[in-house]
């Protein structure tokens, strides 16, 4: 499909649009709010995806009071953060030790990453170059879940026990850097050299890592903007926030447009404070459908609750609302 540029012409909104960064705060604060509550009542069923999504936003959070502004009258945001910080190490301490019990295998390979030192935020940023996009997308199966989990552990040094970490395959890197895969495989591309970065792996490969970047970002950008220009499908909004998430956390500020966290903010679940399925009603739709097989072609472990909840939804609009409060008080 055509990149297309004039998606970023649309400016109208709705008088209530989020103009200022007080207005951003203010809109977002009691959204992740309720996602905390969802957390606490949710614990010791939400899966290693979910989890981890909450570890990125106690990160984001952090990094938001660090520059949070002096004045008088956004006190009150302010306690409401550190309140939401609070109650998450808590949590996430909780819901790790149910992890262990739960899964302990699936967690042993994963524990590093959700540790409460180990993501990285910007200090600065870029934009996506849409010259860098591909300019059509291959397969959006390009690799097995068994073949990204296995490079990811790789990386992380727990392919083994004690095992060595920045261990680079060919058949790693073959897969990593294979050019026009699409939606989740490539986003898990560049969670990969996020992988690598948090590191430190100096393979000669991660010299290139800004390069891929790059790429794989203009690449998710232009997936982003089809999704928006197609009316946000429910069966695509999850990919939609785990590309902003994920490109967010690489420095690219455009995904963090006023416009799309208008769009995320209303797809919160407003009794149970979480993100999935927006209605019983469409519960049965091909859409939801068609999410449903996507989430467990490339997600073994998602967790869907009966009420509609998805772990998955709501850990990408945990990362990803995170990351736009830590922007709009940079």
């Amino acid at each position: 499909m055509l990149y297309l540029p004039f998606l970023l012409l649309v400016t109208a909104c709705e008088a209530s649009c989020l103009k200022t960064e007080p207005d951003v705060r203010s809109s977002i604060i009691p959204v992740l709010e309720k996602v905390t509550v969802f957390m606490e009542n949710r614990y010791q069923d939400i899966n290693l995806d979910a989890v981890l999504g909450f570890r990125v936003l106690q990160g984001y959070l952090k990094g938001a009071l660090e520059k949070w502004p002096l004045e008088h009258e956004l006190l009150a945001q302010r306690a409401q953060v550190e309140s939401m910080i609070k109650k998450l190490s808590s949590l996430l301490e909780k819901a790790t030790h149910s992890l262990v019990q739960n899964d302990p295998e699936y967690f042993k390979e994963f524990a590093p990453i959700l540790g409460p030192h180990f993501w990285i935020f910007p200090h600065s940023w870029n934009q996506t170059d849409p010259l860098m996009a591909y300019s059509s997308f291959g397969s959006t199966n390009c690799f097995t879940e068994k073949m990204r989990d296995a490079c990811f552990t790789y990386l992380l040094g727990t392919w083994k026990e004690n095992g060595k970490s920045c261990i680079v395959t060919s058949a790693c890197r073959n897969t990593m850097t294979k050019p026009a895969c699409s939606n989740y495989c490539l986003s898990h591309q560049l969670l990969y050299f996020i992988f690598a970065d948090v590191k430190g792996c100096s393979d000669h490969l991660f010299l290139k890592t800004q390069d891929y970047k790059n790429m794989f970002c203009a690449s998710m950008m232009k997936i982003n903007l089809e999704i928006e220009h197609n009316g946000f499908n429910i069966s695509s909004r999850d990919l939609f926030m785990e590309n902003i998430m994920l490109c967010g956390m690489s420095g690219f500020s455009d995904f963090y447009k006023l416009r799309w966290l208008e769009k995320i903010l209303t797809w919160q679940m407003p009794k149970e404070g979480c993100f999935g399925e927006p209605s019983k009603e469409l519960e049965h739709s091909s859409a939801v459908e068609d999410q449903k097989q996507l989430l467990r072609r490339v997600k073994r472990r998602e967790k869907m609750f009966a009420d509609g909840c998805s772990s998955h939804h709501t850990a990408v609009a945990a990362g990803s609302l995170g990351g736009f409060l830590y922007y709009h008080c940079s």
